[in-house]
């Protein structure tokens, strides 16, 4: 298990070395005994002399490894026995041989740090206690320092059953100067703190830690059950990394607290659990699912650990923080309100129920996502609570996702379709008329127009429905980033497209804000950050295959030009001269045309490609779109959608209004109150409406999100009826259309909306929009 790189800079002073001995000192032992022989001898020894003392550092920790890991003999004795035999004679080199086989205990500790800070938000005056559990030689708690200075705890212990290991930590501390931190040497099933002998402990422990240590403790139930007892059930937190492996069929638990790719190969089951086991490492499956059993679920991630052979040697490692399952069940009632005191479940796994008059109501049920119960809870009822729970339970940050139990449709969706949302809200304000009495659905997309309207009128709820989890990710992560990052970070990651601290950011900031589902898909996305974020994504196609364009054609510079113009008379004449011959060329029009290219880059169903091929050309459709906006907005200056998809990115005076520091400050202003309107639902739009109570939204944007069916489709008149149960009298729908006559239209009017158009487009004489993408704009009102 050589550290290669290590290695290599060792071989390169040593060569270095030799050729001192040479180059310098060859002529002078020539010169002094007279004989090239005894010189050359004396260079070789003094070679093979300099490269010992450059390998030793290096090699002799790791031969210490390989002795005592997989030579030397254990045998067949108790536990504490086993274990001082087994460290002994490898403690002082524990930490060196272990950086790189025990992966994510920064990340756990970083984790862990942020969500402690913000469960503590709530009594930052209670004791903070820390105890580490299988902590050996210190270096977790070393580790941590970094982190939260250790100084800030006011009581940290270290307990292990191992005496040397306990002795390098012992002399590590004491080098350090900390003087509270207590090291203990005890069975961790029977773990006790000294001051507990004159009070009960259940509930006085804030933080505790198991990094590499569950697998290893043979009575795991009593660990988890005692840990149980002593976490504080309003701020305490369990943090755990270890190795394991899983099966293929994950049980109905694993599929409620999520965990992306958890499942282990057969080989791979096979192979870890044989080898770990020699060690008396246990990477049985049931240490992990007894943890998710005994705790609610905060965060989880599985990676794979492939330093030894990069690609085929690959161990299963996770990381997981979770809380008590008997923690303040209050926030999930304000977690799942939703209008007029309903709860809504968006398909999680039945598990809540409220015990009321010796009757157990389900709050949470599999296919009824609609459960009228009373709001809020009655003082005499209980909460019962059956595991499985849902991650989303335990979220520490604000709760805007809902949660869901995921579906064969949602693996579907690898990642999401739009970087950005792809209609003007400036448009929308002016038919709205929003105000903050008022409740909206609309379509998540990126999020970018919901945040939009929460910045210009602060409605009362704004319910954002998207079938696409990855969708919901995106929008957390803006939610999560508004709360927790200063405007230049903010700006980075969704205005410039890039910021190299992101994986930093997300894990020591962001995180706690997340659900742990958006929190692995951006874990395991971290690089989408690292260069233009707008290029990921479908849409992130559509950009590549037009800087592509741009650059074969030779007028990436006209781009920049048009989007730096200061006058409309200016981006005209680039637009004519340049840009157009480029875009409305046959060949680059019979591409845009393709079923396949409008899907998987612009995101345009088969059916809605229809409905404008329909009523004219693709060239005819591109043309009224395009001709129209460089003569009517500036781009320069707010008109932020073109400049997007010709440069990748937006500029402080071409974005969208969250991005603007007027946007971001009101969206934080008074604590945010803003973002306290948002539930995120990953399902189908008409499933969230069955969820809904009668009469209890008054707006539904639901952009073209009906151009998708086909026509005469059951699935449009089921969605037209709920729409028209949930909206209040005088409430009202808008949407877009590809198409300047929507067949659809006549379904709402069935159902006793009065539809009328806001616009249609007439050629390529006027631009609806900033946009202008669509022919049509609609609203029906319900009366």
């Amino acid at each position: 298990m050589l550290q290669i790189l290590s290695l290599r800079g060792l071989l390169l002073v040593a060569g270095l070395l030799v050729y001192i001995n040479r180059r310098y000192l060859g002529d002078a032992l020539v010169y002094y005994t007279g004989s090239s022989t005894v010189a050359a001898c004396l260079i070789l020894a003094g070679s093979v002399l300099a490269v010992a003392v450059a390998l030793g550092d290096a090699l002799v920790p790791r031969l210490k490894f390989v002795w005592h890991c997989f030579i030397r003999p254990l045998g067949a004795t108790d536990q504490r026995t086993r274990l001082d035999k087994f460290y002994k004679g490898q403690a002082d080199v524990y930490d060196r041989t272990r950086s790189n086989l025990l992966r994510g205990r920064n990340t756990m500790l970083k984790l862990s740090v942020s969500h402690l800070r913000t469960l503590r938000a709530k009594n930052p005056s209670q004791r903070l206690v820390w105890i580490d559990i299988g902590g050996g030689t210190g270096h977790n708690i070393e580790l941590m320092d970094k982190h939260f200075p250790i100084s800030q705890f006011d009581a940290v212990y270290l307990i292990d059953l191992c005496e040397p290991l306990l002795d390098v930590a012992r002399k590590r501390f004491a080098r350090k100067g900390w003087g509270n931190i207590t090291v203990l040497c005890q069975d961790a099933t029977e773990f006790s703190l000294p001051e507990w002998s004159t009070t009960d402990p259940k509930g006085s422990v804030n933080f505790i830690t198991l990094s590499y240590s569950l697998s290893m403790i043979p009575n795991f139930y009593g660990l988890l059950d005692r840990i149980d007892y002593v976490l504080s059930p309003e701020t305490g937190l369990l943090g755990v990394v270890d190795f394991y492996t899983s099966g293929r069929q994950p049980s109905l638990h694993e599929k409620a607290i999520g965990g992306t790719s958890k499942e282990c190969g057969w080989l791979s089951r096979w192979f870890w659990q044989i080898w770990f086991d020699f060690d008396h490492v246990s990477l049985s499956p049931h240490r992990r699912d007894y943890l998710e059993y005994k705790f609610g679920t905060v965060k989880t991630y599985n990676g794979r650990n492939h330093f030894i052979i990069p690609f085929i040697v690959r161990i299963p490692y996770y990381i997981w923080l979770g809380r008590s399952r008997s923690c303040d069940v209050s926030r999930f009632c304000h977690a799942f309100e939703v209008e007029s005191g309903n709860m809504i479940g968006n398909c999680s796994p039945a598990s809540l129920s409220v015990i009321k008059d010796s009757k157990s109501i389900p709050l949470l049920d599999i296919g009824k996502p609609l459960v009228e119960v009373e709001q809020p809870v009655p003082a005499h009822s209980t909460i019962s609570i059956t595991p499985p729970l849902s991650s989303f339970h335990y979220h520490v940050g604000n709760p805007w996702r809902l949660p869901y139990y995921e579906q064969p449709v949602h693996k579907e969706f690898r990642t999401f379709i739009y970087s950005f949302t792809w209609e003007d809200p400036f448009e929308d304000m002016k038919h709205l008329n929003l105000g903050p009495d008022d409740s909206m659905l609309v379509i998540t997309s990126a999020g970018d127009n919901a945040l939009h309207y929460a910045i210009a009128a602060q409605p009362r709820r704004i319910h954002c429905v998207d079938m696409n989890p990855c969708q919901g990710h995106l929008l957390e992560l803006k939610l999560a980033g508004l709360l927790t990052l200063n405007f230049d970070d903010f700006f980075a990651l969704f205005g410039a497209g890039q910021h190299p601290q992101f994986r930093e950011l997300l894990d020591s900031k962001i995180s706690p804000y997340l659900s742990s589902i958006a929190y692995q898909f951006w874990r395991i996305n971290d690089k989408a950050f690292s260069n233009a974020f707008y290029m990921n994504g479908y849409s992130g196609l559509a950009i590549r295959f037009a800087q592509i364009i741009f650059a074969l054609t030779g007028v990436t510079k006209d781009t920049e030009d048009i989007c730096n113009a200061s006058t409309t008379e200016e981006q005209v004449k680039i637009w004519k001269e340049k840009l157009m011959p480029v875009l409305l060329n046959p060949l680059v029009v019979t591409f845009l045309k393709s079923p396949l290219f409008c899907w998987n880059a612009l995101g345009v169903p088969l059916n809605q490609r229809k409905m404008l091929l329909n009523e004219g050309t693709m060239y005819e459709f591109l043309s009224d779109t395009l001709d129209p906006v460089p003569s009517t907005y500036l781009f320069k200056d707010g008109a932020y959608f073109y400049p997007l998809c010709l440069t990748g990115h937006y500029t402080p005076a071409s974005c969208p209004s969250y991005l603007t520091r007027a946007g971001f400050d009101k969206l934080r202003s008074d604590n945010a109150r803003a973002t306290d309107a948002f539930r995120l639902h990953t399902d189908s739009i008409v499933n969230v409406l069955r969820g809904l109570s009668t009469g209890s939204l008054t707006r539904a944007v639901i952009m073209d999100h009906l151009d998708w069916f086909a026509p005469g489709s059951k699935d449009v008149d089921d969605e037209v009826t709920e729409l028209a149960r949930v909206l209040s009298p005088g409430g009202f729908v808008l949407w877009r259309s590809a198409a300047r006559q929507p067949w659809y239209q006549e379904v709402f009017r069935k159902h006793g909306f009065v539809v009328s158009p806001i616009s249609i487009r007439k050629g390529a004489g006027v631009a609806l929009d900033m946009v202008n993408m669509y022919a049509s704009f609609w609203k029906a009102v319900r009366v």
